[in-house]
């Protein structure tokens, strides 16, 4: 029996009308893990030896770690939904944009965090994630591990930055200025009913 105007469950997969429920939990939880990562490398930037920043800073590993781990899900989960996912929405050239916007930050989610763990690993001071040791300490450095984490890892993690924020930005022109139905398929996981 079903209560008249009552939406049905939101579908653990994506669809064309919008994203499942197992894509928006991994996007906005994601959302907050980047978040709190980039508060901890904008503080070790502008306020090291603060208080805060050793607050937010003693997390950047297990969280860039955890954020490794759930874009490799995520990605996986995403190519599962290839066929299934929404459209981009407007003109070819947008379209494409669009495209190209997320596999760049797709890239450099992946790329950022592997280059860390490398360099972690080649180091030779281990590497610990929420407590568990999964590099032993005193190794002999490997300068081919370390070098690119400690070429790239910094330049290439603001310059995800930059995309998140443009990732941001261009949400909200769909949602504010074109009223497409780009963003509510990502918060709602549905395009907005018809207004009666």
């Amino acid at each position: 029996m079903s209560i008249a105007g009552a939406q049905s469950p939101a579908p653990l997969a994506d669809q064309p009308s919008g994203y499942g429920l197992v894509t928006r939990t991994l996007h906005w939880g994601m959302a907050l893990l980047f978040a709190w990562q980039f508060t901890s490398a904008i503080l070790r930037a502008v306020a090291e030896d603060t208080a805060i920043e050793g607050f937010f800073w003693s997390t950047h590993y297990s969280v860039g770690f955890t954020l490794w781990v759930l874009v490799l899900l995520r990605g996986a989960w995403g190519l599962a939904n290839w066929s299934r996912r929404p459209p981009h929405e407007g003109p070819p050239l947008l379209a494409r944009a669009a495209t190209l916007g997320h596999l760049a930050l797709y890239a450099l989610m992946v790329v950022v965090p592997t280059l860390a763990i490398l360099r972690a690993a080649g180091n030779g001071r281990g590497f610990r994630v929420y407590g568990i040791q999964l590099v032993a300490p005193g190794g002999e450095p490997v300068p081919a591990l370390v070098a690119p984490g400690n070429a790239l890892h910094g330049f290439l993690g603001w310059t995800l930055l930059v995309l998140v924020a443009g990732h941001i930005a261009m949400a909200l022109w769909h949602g504010l200025v074109r009223r497409d139905a780009t963003l509510s398929r990502m918060t709602r996981g549905r395009e907005p009913q018809a207004i009666r």
